[in-house]
């Protein structure tokens, strides 16, 4: 048995704290994101693939199902 993907992460700005619900993008990995609360633009953190793995309660759809994610091409 499988487990499903899940797509939807709660990023969190390590800046201001605020959290929004996003979805994950099952094909691309989402390098930048601007904070809804401050506007400070999120990048991965050294070693991590995407924002959503840097900041994200779920990591990205790869990651999840054990696969090499963008950045390790």
């Amino acid at each position: 048995m499988t487990n499903a993907v899940i797509t939807t992460s709660e990023l969190t700005c390590p800046q201001c704290g605020h959290v929004a619900i996003e979805t994950m993008p099952t094909d691309a990995c989402m390098y930048f994101y601007e904070c809804r609360g401050c506007g400070v633009m999120l990048k991965p953190a050294p070693g991590d693939c995407c924002v959503f793995c840097s900041f994200g309660s779920v990591p990205c759809p790869p990651i999840q199902q054990s696969r090499q994610c963008c950045s390790s091409r």
